[in-house]
């Protein structure tokens, strides 16, 4: 019997593919059919990336190449992702089960604009301020440096792997560091593609690594490398806690973008010929496997059932498929073990005492019976302190909650420990903002969702994170700062000692 073959794909370590023993088959999550293989790489391709991050860095290669040859070398790279955009798309679904018009539009979509906005930031940052001051305590001139870190690890989920990894790579690259990326084993073909093209259009060689493996393994040999000055990592609080104590052996710098339980009140002026399909893009985009989802969302009591009506009626039309057909709406999660974990949040919140409005298991059909799937599922009866509305369930999952007071909507939101993002729905817009401003969330979004713009900053409160993804700031994370202090004092004839024994004056 025939078998049809299928591509392996190495590892992209000092400007070269290396390949390694063992391997990951990367399988598609609506047929379950492999579709490629990935070197399985381990602590040693872990340490040979360093390294060579590392010598790249000091011999200033890219470090100290003039922003102005950074700059152009990443708009070529921009460039080229747009160019190539079905290819990316392809390399990216086959592995994580996206839609392909979902994908063209945010999952790879993005990648070129996103990319091409941190070129600009090679050019446009601060990278040296001059600082004037008065003559005591002593005449000097003072500038401040902002120069790149070093070596930066960068470990990405497979929910968004090109675009979350552009928001590392990006700033790392366009302040002058070098990076080693990690993505997830499921889905790396996208950003080893991205490596391959910033090497094809001049990032030097040992700049730009991407090596594989278990995050149990290889992640955390990054995050507690000594050699690695910084650790940027996307993906669930539990991981980020652990990223943040391996760190903290060599004290280096942490960004972290971590988990979501994101409120959305609907307040009781809302329009439902919009907000209801607003709530359900902002739950449902990519199954819900986006740790910014809308997935809790409080209504007013009296218009409880009414909300629930239409959302049920609309979320019924969506239509859940072949994830390359343009016309599907959702395809599958991303594996059986996410399945299986999405299933039994539903078991326990059936335990709970929840209602389930629409969907709660696998659809049936013969479409379905291979792949990962779980139905659009809206859950009522549930109240705030319930595992279904506590916890990330990174699924297609809405639980709805009433509320009497707007009082008491703020108060529900803000009870958790997460606070990525958050938003509201409501005709008054200056209601909506006197709102948004008492919900404890680094992104409030208000009559919109998934509304992302690299000039602005992204991140989480409380437990969803530390630091901000991009915007104006973004190279700050990826720089330290420096203060060069000349003192002038002795051309007049002063020594600095001499300040130390003199009188201040006075004011």
């Amino acid at each position: 019997m025939a078998t049809v073959s299928v591509k392996h794909h190495q590892m992209f370590i000092d400007g070269k593919d290396v390949d390694a023993p063992e391997a990951y088959e990367i399988r598609s999550p609506a047929t379950e059919e492999l579709v490629s293989t990935m070197a399985k790489g381990s602590v040693s391709h872990a340490d040979a990336a360093v390294d060579a991050a590392r010598r790249a860095f000091e011999s200033g290669s890219w470090s100290r190449m003039p922003k102005e040859d950074r700059s152009a070398i990443m708009t070529r790279i921009a460039t080229r992702l747009g160019d190539e955009l079905d290819e990316l798309i392809e390399l990216e679904t086959c592995a994580n089960g996206a839609t392909v018009r979902q994908a063209t539009g945010f999952h790879c979509g993005l990648a070129s604009p996103h990319f091409l906005y941190f070129a600009e930031q090679a050019l446009t940052y601060e990278f040296e301020r001059a600082i004037a001051t008065k003559p005591y305590p002593t005449h000097s001139v003072n500038t401040i440096v902002r120069e790149p870190i070093g070596v930066c690890a960068a470990i990405v989920p497979w929910n968004f792997p090109l675009v979350l990894g552009i928001w590392k790579i990006g700033p790392a690259l366009a302040a002058g560091n070098s990076i080693v990326v990690k993505p997830d084993e499921k889905t790396p073909l996208s950003l080893l593609r991205l490596a391959q093209i910033a090497h094809e259009e001049g990032v030097p060689d040992g700049v730009f690594n991407i090596v594989t493996g278990d995050g149990a393994e290889v992640g955390a040999r990054l995050a507690s490398h000594p050699d690695v000055d910084k650790v940027a990592f996307t993906g669930s609080t539990a991981i980020g806690r652990e990223i943040m104590r391996l760190a903290s052996g060599t004290v280096k710098k942490v960004s972290l973008e971590l988990g979501g339980k994101a409120p959305v009140i609907m307040l009781d002026d809302a329009d439902l010929s919009y907000s209801a399909d607003g709530a359900l893009f902002g739950c449902m985009l990519y199954s819900g496997q986006i740790c910014e989802s809308g997935t809790r969302l409080f209504v007013p009591r009296s218009r409880h059932d009414e909300i629930v009506a239409k959302l049920v009626e609309r979320a019924s039309t969506i239509t859940l498929g072949d994830p390359t057909d343009f016309d599907t709406d959702m395809g599958p999660v991303v594996s059986a073990r996410q399945r299986d974990r999405i299933l039994a949040y539903l078991e326990q919140a059936k335990a709970d005492g929840a209602t389930f409005a629409l969907g709660g298991g696998v659809p049936e059909g013969e479409q379905y019976a291979k792949g990962f799937w779980i139905e659009p599922t809206i859950i009522t009866d549930v109240t705030n302190d319930m595992q279904i509305a506590r916890e990330e369930i990174f699924g297609p999952v809405m639980v709805v909650i009433p509320y009497d007071t707007e009082k008491e909507a703020i108060e529900l939101a803000n009870d958790n420990e997460y606070g990525l993002t958050a938003g509201l729905w409501s005709t008054d817009l200056e209601r909506a903002l006197e709102v948004g401003e008492q919900l404890r969330a680094g992104t409030v979004w208000i009559n919109n969702w998934h509304a992302v713009d690299p000039a602005l900053p992204f991140g989480g409160y409380k437990q969803s994170g530390v630091g901000r993804e991009l915007g104006p700031d973004a190279l700050n994370e990826y720089t330290e700062a420096k203060h060069i202090h000349l003192d002038l004092s002795q051309s007049a004839d002063r020594l600095p000692f001499d300040l130390l024994i003199s009188t201040p004056p006075t004011a």
